[in-house]
């Protein structure tokens, strides 16, 4: 029986940097805290990059903080499976390599996070192919799913963060940014979203806001609102109560230390998702546009189950801009009726980052359902 020490994460990028957001976090936190040996196949490196600084996308193989990242492709040759298979996304694991994988092999497929009920039944759920098992690994906000994705240090890191006051200012100068007492707001989200609503709703505002904008897909909307052909990293624009920074797409670190920094966190997907709810900021999250609209199934089962314990006129405010955010249009009324609830919104998120942090990580969770598995395995033999 091989190693358990040995693990493999199949990461195939699909259309933005979800995938590979949770699969490096992921690679980093099974190699640095469960000490295993990690190798990610990861299929665009060009666009991995982006998340990993120092990968170089010309090279088939690299070792980067003491994780194998292989380039895969159709040609990549296989000459091993590990003990422990990770295939995030159900990105469906090459042929060749599938022929490689044993009866003992624990196949895992890491699945997409959601609040919805369900998940609870299908955690953990298993599949025959062949003389090979899948098991299907759901990521969740109960004690019955696989839980977050989360560094053991999280709430030690957090508090040291609150502690230290001069962090956001701090933060905003390593950036080259200067120092400001404005609501600092942080937008990353997808093209489609209502961008130039909300622009105008944050220049309409009753205060001064700061709004940080990392280079991504949604520059052209953003240039547009401020009716300019397109947009550097650097530039600082202004109408009205409204200033907005354009910065580099950040690393991984820098991007949770902007979280951390701001008032106020519009994230996307998945990856940036979780890492709003670790910095106990008030956040507006824009989940991946699905057919059937079921993207709002989820946008409503994560809201109804996060934010239950708060009062019910919070809750309508949460709900009415998340919904907001999800159509064509973002009033004014609707942002500034948000922004009147944001000193209860600050407690009770910081609040809430702390409850979550209590129940055991994902990828604890993926150490102990592997050894599980082989502990049955060996039982199932004798």
């Amino acid at each position: 029986m091989a190693s358990l020490k040995n693990w493999d994460i199949f990461c195939k990028i699909v259309d933005n940097f979800g995938d590979i957001g949770v699969c490096w976090r992921l690679a980093k936190q099974l190699q640095c805290e469960h000490q295993l040996n990690i190798r990610i196949f990861i299929d665009d490196l060009h666009v991995a990059k982006q998340i990993i600084p120092t990968l170089d996308p010309t090279l088939a193989q690299q070792t980067i903080q003491n994780i194998t990242i292989i380039s895969w492709h159709a040609n990549t040759t296989f000459t091993n499976a590990t003990q422990v298979v990770i295939e995030s996304f159900a990105c469906e694991l090459p042929p060749s390599y599938l022929a490689l994988m044993r009866p003992d092999t624990i196949w895992i497929n890491l699945e997409y996070l959601s609040a919805e009920a369900w998940v609870d039944d299908f955690h953990a759920k298993n599949s025959k192919r062949g003389h090979l098992t899948r098991h299907f690994f759901f990521p969740g906000f109960t004690a019955n799913t696989g839980g977050l994705l989360r560094e053991h240090e999280i709430v030690k890191t957090k508090q040291t963060l609150i502690n230290n006051q001069a962090h956001p200012q701090d933060f905003l100068k390593n950036l080259g940014l200067p120092a400001n007492d404005d609501l600092k707001v942080s937008l990353f989200c997808y093209p489609h979203a209502p961008i130039t609503s909300l622009l105008t709703a944050m220049a309409e505002s009753k205060q001064r806001i700061s709004c940080y904008v990392p280079a991504s897909s949604i520059l052209p909307s953003v240039a547009k609102f401020f009716e300019r052909g397109a947009l550097q990293i650097g530039e600082q624009l202004t109408h009205k109560n409204l200033t907005l920074h354009v910065i580099p797409f950040l690393s991984q670190a820098n991007y949770d230390h902007l979280l951390n920094s701001c008032d106020i966190n519009f994230v996307r997907g998945e990856d940036s998702w979780v890492r709003a709810i670790w910095a106990g900021k008030p956040f507006i999250w824009q989940p991946y546009l699905q057919t059937e609209e079921t993207h709002i199934q989820k946008l409503h089962a994560f809201l109804n189950l996060y934010y239950s314990a708060s009062e019910k006129n919070t809750q309508e405010s949460v709900l009415a801009l998340h919904n907001a955010w999800l159509s064509e249009h973002v009033s004014s009324t609707t942002w500034q009726d948000y922004l009147n609830k944001l000193i209860t919104l600050k407690t009770f998120c910081l609040h809430q980052s702390y409850t979550y942090a209590q129940q055991t990580d994902l990828a604890t969770k993926l150490v102990i359902f592997s050894e599980k598995m082989i502990k049955n395995i060996v039982e199932n033999k004798v």
